[in-house]
């Protein structure tokens, strides 16, 4: 029942909207295309999740990034593997920021991802560690396989490329953190490791790392599913 009175407020909300009688912030409206520097806010989760089936929204959504800020190639569907097909794909090569490699990621997690880097990543940076982050160290985004690597169960998020494994951020004043060595540490590198696994939290679906469990102690899982799992 409560969620039959959302959907109708919703709606009436949103005829509200299309006729002026109201004006709503683009960033909480759910019907309003998602644009990268629109502010995140809750619904941005919501408007992400929608994109997951919707190749020509998202890559409207990407197309706002400014030009050469965040370099991408769009993919066709395609099965690197006969048990794990592909939708909805791009290659990610970088921007502004740089990758350890180029990857291969649905589009609402590479949406996603430079959302994150612009309004959390590199504003962390600046205020923390004096300087912008310059590349990002990764093991991958797709693998073919259920979670943990068991022979049964389900499909972790990686056989469909919907989350990026991160070990660690290297500056443009030379530091280099990893995740391995300084999560547990005192002072502003573990400060800003901290900073950057909650500001994740308000694009990626979820995050987990070292305080999740061992799997996890080395990096940073960003993932598309979910709304709230954030360790």
């Amino acid at each position: 029942m409560r969620r039959i009175v959302f959907i109708l407020a919703l709606i009436a909300l949103g005829v509200a909207f299309d006729k002026g009688l109201i004006e709503i912030p683009r960033q909480w409206a759910p019907w309003a295309p998602l644009r990268v520097d629109d502010p995140v806010t809750p619904i941005t989760k919501l408007k992400l999740q929608r994109l997951a089936n919707d190749r020509e929204g998202c890559l409207a959504a990407l197309d706002t990034v400014p030009e050469g800020e965040f370099r991408y190639t769009p993919l066709a569907d395609y099965s690197p593997t006969a048990a794990c097909p592909l939708e909805n794909v791009v290659r990610v090569q970088g921007g502004r920021v740089a990758f350890s490699s180029s990857f291969v990621a649905t589009c609402p997690l590479a949406l996603a991802w430079v959302m994150f880097e612009r309004h959390e990543l590199q504003p962390a940076a600046e205020t923390i560690m004096g300087s912008r982050v310059r590349q990002v160290d990764h093991v991958g985004s797709f693998a073919c396989r259920n979670v943990y690597n068991r022979e049964s169960g389900r499909r972790s998020e990686h056989a469909t490329a919907e989350a990026l494994d991160v070990t660690g951020f290297r500056f443009d004043n030379g530091q280099r953190l990893t995740l391995s060595r300084d999560w547990g540490n005192e002072g502003e590198n573990a400060a800003f490791l901290r900073a950057a696994r909650d500001g994740a939290c308000k694009t990626f679906g979820n995050v987990l790392g070292p305080e999740y469990n061992a799997a996890h102690a080395d990096h940073f899982h960003m993932g598309m599913r979910g709304f709230r799992l954030c360790r």
